[in-house]
């Protein structure tokens, strides 16, 4: 598959999408502009359904035509997914981290909740746009998302927001003004900007080779099939700190513990 959009554009779009629905991202990307000059991004993630025209096997070939490689994959059992991430080599492009629901996985209710949107899916050439391209179902009902909810939060939150950007990644590493996540997440929440404290405000540590911080998902209202009208969570900003190796090498990959706790950002509170 190839594509003539520039890596660049394809990083514009999703910012452009983003940050229509995660407001925060806009406000704290410039209070460390301000303070920085420029903010760097470490890496963007997604969500899908597997096992669906739009699952990571059809969706992984989009990125590989961005020039990306594969850099890792990943398992979180506890949640039923399945992850890979991606590294361009150009070390200037940020990583990409894209995640499926293993819906078979599921209790029989839920997956016949979630197979009855996704079987609305055409099948089609998937593009870049597909990134941003949201649902390709309609509106959950508002008693389905709390079915899904109850026993896949990730579930829930695609079913309703579709296939975009779950969040962008500040790189603490490039910042002037601050260089840990704690300063970052101090400044954050002095913005007003509540944080995710799921096992502790920093996940991972030196030792691991990267620490990560993130908000909690922004919240918009969204009108359910059906006409409830629902405050939800959408999008959140992540933070991340990278360090090198006993080789000196800067660690590029992810922690899958890490990875775990930041997946509870898009959570209700």
């Amino acid at each position: 598959m190839s594509t003539a959009l520039p890596v660049t554009e394809f990083f514009a779009q999703l910012w452009k999408d983003y940050t229509q629905i995660t407001p925060q991202a806009q406000v704290i990307h410039d209070l460390f502009k301000e303070s920085d000059g420029t903010v760097v991004n470490d890496h963007v993630a997604f969500r899908t359904f597997a096992g669906t025209p739009i699952c990571l096997d059809n969706l992984e070939p989009i990125i590989l035509s961005l020039g990306y490689e594969r850099q890792d994959s990943y398992r979180f059992v506890s949640k039923s997914l399945r992850a890979h991430s991606f590294i361009h080599p150009d070390p200037e492009q940020p990583k990409i981290f894209c995640s499926e629901l293993l819906v078979e996985e599921l209790s029989g209710d839920v997956q016949a909740i979630i197979q009855r949107y996704t079987a609305q899916i055409q099948a089609e050439t998937l593009a870049p746009s597909v990134f941003w391209s949201g649902r390709h179902w309609g509106m959950p009902s508002w008693e389905d998302y709390q079915a899904v909810m109850a026993e896949s939060e990730y579930g829930a939150w695609l079913l309703a927001i579709g296939v975009r950007v779950n969040h962008f990644t500040v790189s603490v590493n490039a910042l002037t003004s601050v260089d840990s996540i704690e300063a970052v997440l101090t400044r954050v929440k002095a913005a007003g900007y509540a944080v995710n404290s799921v096992g502790g405000e920093v996940k991972g540590s030196p030792q691991a080779l990267l620490e990560q911080g993130s908000t909690m998902a922004d919240q918009e209202v969204f009108t359910f099939a059906g006409g409830n009208e629902q405050r939800i969570p959408t999008c959140f900003y992540e933070f991340a700190k990278r360090y090198a190796d006993a080789e000196g090498v800067v660690y590029q990959g992810f922690v899958e513990a890490n990875a775990d706790k930041i997946f509870e950002s898009t959570s209700a509170r």
